[in-house]
């Protein structure tokens, strides 16, 4: 395989400062930083897509209760990317192996090669696939909140890229009917035309506990949370005996001063209904995003589920402003930016 020429340096985006209340470009601000040679054990890595989630806002806090490191002002961000190996001083990885691993937000990624996880181009359509938010999906739906056969489910959020594909697991694993809550019309429409969700709501048409009753009169077994607040406050109201709640983030309270992360608990409507909340991380092990991998690549090979995504061009430099649209919910699905 022909040797990729090699820059002198690699672009990158680095934290100016941590923001207040809102994220703006003003807290962006670009690098380069020295691309020479691997090292003994190393390889330099092109990094050719990047996924943005909203968690990178918590580690923009430094005073996060996240259970992960945060980002320094000055210093290079990191996150989650694919890239191909295009220099290697190790036995462990070939020039042209497709790789996952956490060093975004740049150009070029230089590591010991255990830093960096080898992908199966075969697996799935595109490498971009490979940064599909299906490893928390599928540890939230299936392993925490244990959807099954004829399930009433309420994924809120339900068009970031955990929520759209939260949802359609819980569709392929039988349940009887899939609820979504998000945004506007067109997401609505989104949800139940393209993703196959059996109904969706937008949170801004009414109270929460209202539309979710009259769209499960039997009440929710399963809910998949996001959001927080009002819409955690609601599915508890509405949740039949014995639901099982996986609670995966709090959009309603991270952005911002809004107090949506500290939702009411009514405890005995928990208590009486024998409700099971179940908080649960997403710090995935190696068996675990192979197992999604796996059954994702044979899920869109049979024609049953569909990778709803944003892809942005323009390298590294579009980064900023694509990560502020997204805190803006201007996307639905994985936002993933082409950096090569």
């Amino acid at each position: 395989m022909t040797t990729a020429h090699l820059p002198a340096t690699s672009r990158e985006i680095r934290l100016a400062a941590y923001p207040g209340e809102t994220v703006t470009l003003e807290h962006f601000e670009p690098g380069e930083s020295p691309l020479g040679e691997p090292g003994e054990g190393q390889v330099v890595v092109r990094n050719d897509w990047m996924t943005l989630g909203s968690v990178a806002r918590d580690q923009m806090n430094p005073d996060t209760k996240l259970p992960i490191p945060v980002f320094q002002p000055g210093v290079a961000m990191w996150g989650r990317t694919v890239g191909t190996v295009v220099r290697s001083n190790s036995p462990l990885l070939a020039v042209g192996d497709l790789v996952e691993h956490f060093n975004g937000w740049r150009e070029y990624a230089v590591g010991t090669a255990h830093e960096f996880f080898k992908r199966d181009r075969s697996l799935l359509p595109g490498p971009e696939y490979f940064l599909s938010q299906g490893p928390t999906a599928w540890h939230g739906m299936v392993g925490t909140a244990e959807v099954g056969e004829g399930d009433v489910v309420f994924v809120s959020g339900a068009t970031n890229g955990v929520g759209a594909l939260a949802g359609q697991i819980a569709k392929l694993k039988g349940a009887a009917r899939v609820i979504g809550s998000t945004g506007s019309k067109e997401k609505t429409d989104f949800l139940v035309d393209e993703l196959g969700f059996d109904a969706a709501f937008d949170y801004h048409d009414g109270p929460v506990a209202e539309q979710l009753a009259e769209l499960a009169p039997d009440g929710l077994n399963v809910v998949f949370d996001n959001v927080g607040g009002e819409q955690f406050e609601a599915a508890v109201q509405v949740a039949a005996p014995g639901a099982r709640f996986a609670l995966c983030g709090a959009l309603a309270g991270q952005h911002g001063a809004d107090e949506g992360g500290h939702p009411r608990l009514a405890l005995m409507s928990a208590i009486t209904k024998s409700l099971t909340l179940r908080g649960f991380a997403t710090l995935h092990t190696p068996d675990q995003i192979e197992e999604w991998n796996a059954q994702f690549g044979a899920w869109l090979r049979e024609g049953r589920i569909v990778f709803p995504h944003t892809v942005v061009e323009g390298g590294v430099a579009a980064l900023p402003e694509t990560f502020v649209a997204l805190l803006e919910r201007k996307y639905s699905g994985t936002v993933v930016v082409k950096l090569s």
